[in-house]
């Protein structure tokens, strides 16, 4: 993995591979560039495809304290090494993110996301804040995973079956980083300085997700100033790179031949 450094000099690494317009994947909670190489590989053969470990994660650095603007200079970064005329897609928080980015004044060509997690129940987001910092606090890493895998609809069967896989420790390792994306959620509320994202979006959910998921998408498309709606059919939150790839590819070299047209 190469690496660039963010505007606080934090090291942040990246993958890049395929040859034609730059596409950057943004990932959510608990995820790595290791995450995205599934999607990343599919649309490799029509894009320039660049993941990421986003701050605090896999071979990136971790300065902090941490801020949402921190981890916006990221992705700045990230996308001024992709190449011109960029565009971006973000992964639940990871698209909270990229809509953030975006809204500060990070030039992006596209923006596609799926399912960010805000939520129209603020008491429900500020309990989990609560119990997410309280575990945290106390150090217990694994606790705030079982939470978070929990509050995102895994079952509590599956969660203990994940607690005796290889993969726990990982997540174990990456725990830290869930009061960052929670942090970038803020009161759960879709913020109102997204009229500010010009740049023409793509707003993703799973036709089988949860009626709030469904009810966040659409509000979330009707709060931005160029953007449409889409249900994947079939697909719920764990959606699946093979819905993802033909969708995000029609979306994002629709507009590149409509650029190299005369």
């Amino acid at each position: 993995m190469d690496k660039t450094l963010s505007l606080d000099g934090t090291p942040i690494a990246y993958r890049r591979r395929g040859d034609g317009p730059p596409v950057v994947l943004v990932g959510g909670a608990l995820s790595t560039t290791a995450d995205g190489e599934p999607l990343a590989a599919l649309l490799e053969p029509r894009f320039t495809v660049v993941t990421y470990d986003r701050r605090g994660r896999g071979a990136s650095g971790d300065t902090g304290p941490y801020a949402v603007r921190r981890e916006i200079e990221d992705l700045a970064a990230v996308t001024a090494r992709a190449g011109e005329r960029v565009s971006v897609f973000g992964m639940l928080s990871g698209g909270a993110l990229a809509l953030e980015a975006q809204a500060a004044g990070v030039p992006m060509n596209r923006l596609a996301v799926f399912e960010p997690p805000y939520t129209p129940d603020l008491r429900f987001k500020r309990r989990c804040t609560a119990e997410l910092q309280t575990l945290l606090a106390a150090g217990d890493r694994s606790g705030a995973v079982a939470l978070h895998l929990s509050r995102t609809g895994v079952p509590e069967a599956t969660v203990a079956r994940m607690r005796r896989a290889p993969l726990w420790a990982a997540l174990v390792d990456l725990a830290p980083t869930l009061a960052y994306d929670d942090t970038l959620l803020g009161t759960g509320e879709i913020p109102d300085r997204f009229t500010a994202v010009t740049a023409r979006t793509l707003v993703l959910t799973g036709g089988f997700s949860t009626s709030r998921a469904h009810e966040t998408t659409l509000a979330l498309t009707a709060a931005l100033p160029r953007a449409r709606h889409r249900t994947l059919t079939g697909q719920t939150r764990e959606v699946a790179p093979q819905a993802l790839a033909p969708v995000l590819t029609d979306f994002f070299t629709r507009d590149v031949l409509a650029h190299l047209t005369p």
